[in-house]
């Protein structure tokens, strides 16, 4: 290996690497800010020539540059293996990620995506496509990882949402078409349902209601040791429900094949934000309809019995969870074709286990805010002051924040940051701190809003803290996987 040396900073060993003539690094400097080094051919690459290696900033231009010539750094897709879905609000965490995988994962891989972004979410952190995938980038160029990885763009809930992620390379698209999904079909009538089936987009399913009908309820359906009747009613709920949610993931499914101009991706399909748990019927009609028509999803996110809710455990019965996944499961393999996914999958704690044990290896899980919650963590011990005004403008923004999510926090149980010690802080942060943990996950918009910048220079004085935190925290989420 070539000696690159840069004596105005202190270079990440893991990030070295010679191609060829060439050497690159990733440095950091003593006011917290990274550069990247380039010793030997340098074109494409902005910087400045510093003793013969050429410094460069971490921009999108030679972030762009650097995936030309070191084809690991771009993402790919990743298929129906088990894999897990680093959200990363702040930018900084994928080192961490990669220090839990190496310690959690050893005999059975799992594949990462380290750049996880929701449309919501990047409107709420000001942050693009783009930069998100920059971010991952440079964590998995500084930490010396040479394996697949992936890029989610999750929740596309309209075809204008896809150009930005097309264009920045994304290989996992998770179409969200909740928006389309008729809740109320749970509970109608069998004539209301009738009429609401007639009025649905016959035209854009290509197909006609006295078809399904005779499809779905002429003869009991068998799937893999489980036996499904449909009759007119169930069959009439599933289609109302989700009629209109298959139409829309199709139109943006032959959009994003057409952005995609032959480049390969993963998709997916999640209809995890509705009001009620997708039953086993509506399972089996989803995949069937999706596979009908020939929309190509590896991944398939149904909304479970019980609560999935933001930074704390499952709240519902284990047993009755686990009774329903068994059938979930054998749809899943029945049709054979795509992977589990579990939606706001962080701190699930109690179910991975079964999921593991009953999915065998066709998983994906989910997380977002949880990492944003690590940056907390740290915070509470090493910067009390901060926290505090963090703590306060939760309390201040929560009502407005929480509309967004399905939440049963209680914001009055979490103590004022003035009733409470220094030493008390950082207990907000752990498992049995529900009340507290949601507070602080769902307004992390308003908080970066305000305290954005000192979180990133905080970040940057104590990324050795962050790091070691975020590989224990996720080392917990992969170990039941591996």
């Amino acid at each position: 290996m070539t000696q690159i040396s840069f004596p105005q900073g202190t270079i990440y060993p893991d990030s070295i690497i010679t191609q060829g003539e060439t050497t690159y690094a990733l440095a950091k400097l003593g006011n917290g800010k990274k550069q990247l080094l380039v010793q030997g051919k340098t074109d494409g690459f902005v910087g400045e020539v510093m003793e013969g290696v050429l410094v460069c900033g971490v921009t999108a231009v030679n972030a762009a540059t650097l995936r030309t010539q070191l084809p690991w750094l771009n993402p790919v897709p990743l298929g129906r293996q088990t894999s897990f879905g680093f959200g990363d609000r702040l930018g900084s965490a994928t080192p961490g990620h990669i220090a839990a995988l190496r310690a959690a994962v050893q005999d059975k891989p799992i594949a990462p995506i380290f750049a996880q972004q929701s449309v919501r979410e990047n409107t709420r952190t000001g942050r693009t496509p783009q930069g998100v995938l920059d971010d991952a980038m440079w964590g998995i160029f500084e930490e010396g990882w040479r394996d697949s990885w992936g890029a989610d763009a999750d929740h596309v809930k309209e075809v204008a949402d896809l150009a930005p992620f097309v264009g920045a390379g994304y290989t996992f698209y998770t179409i969200d078409p909740s928006d389309y999904v008729d809740n109320e079909a749970q509970t109608d009538s069998l004539e209301t349902l009738r009429q609401k089936a007639q009025a649905l987009p016959w035209a854009q399913l290509n197909d006609s209601n006295e078809a399904m009908l005779a499809r779905y309820c002429d003869k009991p359906l068998v799937v893999t040791g489980l036996t499904l009747v449909f009759d007119e009613a169930v069959f009439l709920r599933a289609l109302v429900k989700y009629g209109r949610a298959i139409v829309q993931t199709a139109v943006i499914a032959q959009s994003l094949n057409q952005q995609m101009a032959g480049r390969g991706y993963d998709l997916e399909m999640s209809v995890d934000e509705t009001d009620t748990p997708t039953s086993i019927h509506e399972h089996y009609f989803i995949a069937n309809e999706l596979i009908r028509r020939d929309i190509p999803v590896v991944s398939l996110a149904p909304r479970f019995v019980g609560k999935f809710q933001k930074g704390i455990d499952y709240i519902g019965d284990i047993p009755e969870f686990e009774a329903e996944l068994i059938k979930h499961v054998a749809i899943l393999h029945h049709f054979d074709c795509y992977k589990m996914s579990i939606h706001t999958g962080s701190d699930k704690f109690s179910i991975y286990g079964i999921i593991n044990q009953y999915a065998q290896g066709y998983a994906h899980v989910k997380t977002a805010g949880t990492s944003y919650l690590e940056v907390l963590r740290v915070v509470a011990v090493k910067d009390p002051t901060l926290f505090r005004r963090v703590l306060d403008l939760a309390h201040e923004r929560f009502q407005t924040d929480r509309k967004t999510y399905f939440l049963d926090c209680q914001p009055e149980k979490v103590l004022a940051s003035t009733a409470l010690t220094d030493a008390q802080l950082p207990n907000l942060l752990e498992d049995a701190s529900v009340d507290a943990r949601q507070l602080l996950h769902v307004t992390f918009g308003s908080v970066l809003d305000a305290f954005g910048n000192e979180l990133t220079a905080f970040i940057a004085n104590h990324e050795a803290d962050y790091r070691a935190g975020l590989g224990v925290h996720f080392a917990r989420h992969l170990r039941p996987f591996c």
